[in-house]
């Protein structure tokens, strides 16, 4: 027998739970997707690979939030892997009250090649997605897609970790 307390007997204080997963270090991505005529963005750092055959990223969304309600009915968005100089880039696409209009206005981006949606110029690699599946997941939702297409940004550029509650650049 253990002393490890049974973690269903207790449920976990939500206070102690976001301060002790904040010292699991995240990449830091951004996600676009077009809907409704207007480039919708938001900064994530719950982005993972989930399978090489067929290539799929996943990426977490708040159940709430715009871009989980534009996903209803756009089936393609983009994702960027933000470099180490892109911190700023990250907090203002992270801001809550930013304008639904415009939001993109201030950072300089190209179409993705398939879905149209931004790729933000400067990052260390871009994926243009087509959704597979969305699952419940607590308050968030997790949104499953097929990769389209890829590329890689420059070959020195390093990447932007959130850990602890900030963003740390990391050197390529």
């Amino acid at each position: 027998m253990t002393d490890t307390p049974d973690p269903r007997a207790t449920p976990v204080d939500p206070d102690l739970f976001r301060s002790t997963v904040a010292r699991l270090p995240a990449g830091v991505a951004v996600v676009v997707l077009r809907w409704r005529g207007a480039q919708h963005a938001m900064t994530a750092s719950a982005v993972a690979s989930v399978s090489l055959e067929p290539p799929m990223l996943m990426f977490a969304v708040h159940a709430d939030s715009r871009i989980r309600e534009a996903l209803d009915d756009v089936d393609s968005w983009a994702v960027s892997v933000l470099s180490d100089a892109q911190g700023p880039t990250a907090d203002w696409l992270a801001s809550p009250g930013r304008p639904t209009i415009g939001q993109l206005d201030r950072v300089p981006h190209t179409p993705a090649p398939e879905s149209g949606a931004a790729w933000l110029d400067g990052a260390a690699a871009w994926f243009d997605c087509r959704t597979a599946a969305v699952h419940s997941a607590g308050d968030h939702d997790l949104v499953v897609g097929t990769v389209v297409a890829a590329q890689q940004g420059a070959a020195g550029a390093g990447g932007l970790v959130h850990l602890r509650g900030r963003l740390h650049a990391v050197q390529g």
